[in-house]
């Protein structure tokens, strides 16, 4: 097996650093000895978004927000399905993760960041859900509905912080929350700020195999 490398590291407000690590042709986001995300567990990522957009259906000119770049997965998966019409937000706290997208991750990150329907954001997610109004907010900033990388993130996944959410949404838009487990709590709360939960397993790579991450997909009616 190939040694891993360290690439590049990033300090977090308030949390843990972040850690760019290599082995071979694969990469990794590391938290401590968590992993994160990689190049080649990317399809729960990819899910997030593609069955965010099913789900928003034929929508004209959908406004779209994105909580963490991470390796930009969802991101792209969200491009490859939204029209011209559409924009979408990306909200990253880590500006680091964005120069890493721009440098040694720049073969996967496939120029999503210089799609003209893209808005970076450097900041707290939760700023740009308090600015805007949305069809659907993607979160992906933790391994699950408990702050991993950040305590304060704890509050997006609370009874008020998801009523929060909820007021960002336009009728009908979508909450979508990436977990790396399921959570039969966070699908309770979920359903005690008024949304309609549809939860999904998933796995971890394109392929069908690896782990089963958790997704939900939580409607505002």
């Amino acid at each position: 097996m190939k040694p891993l490398e360290l690439i590049a590291e990033a300090r977090v407000p308030s949390g843990p650093p972040l850690k760019l690590m290599r082995r071979g042709d694969d990469f990794m986001i590391m938290v401590d000895r968590s992993e994160l995300m990689s190049t080649r567990m990317r399809g729960s990522e990819v899910a997030l978004a593609e069955m965010t957009c099913e789900r928003l259906g034929a929508r004209k000119a959908p406004k779209m927000l994105i909580g963490g770049y991470g390796m930009g997965f969802t991101l792209r998966a969200a491009l490859a399905k939204l029209g011209a019409d559409a924009r979408v937000t990306v909200a990253e706290l880590v500006p680091e993760i964005i120069d890493w997208a721009r440098g040694p991750l720049q073969a996967i990150t496939e120029g999503c960041l210089d799609d003209p329907r893209v808005e970076i954001r450097i900041g707290d997610v939760r700023q740009a859900i308090s600015a805007g109004v949305y069809d659907a907010i993607l979160l992906d900033v933790d391994n699950g509905p408990t702050g991993l990388t950040r305590e304060s993130n704890d509050g997006f996944y609370t009874g008020p912080g998801l009523a929060r959410t909820r007021a960002a949404l336009r009728p009908g838009g979508i909450l979508a929350v990436w977990s790396a487990g399921a959570d039969p709590t966070f699908t309770r709360r979920l359903q005690s700020a008024r949304f309609s939960v549809d939860e999904v397993r998933v796995r971890a790579r394109e392929s069908g195999k690896g782990p089963t991450h958790v997704l939900w997909f939580a409607k505002a009616v």
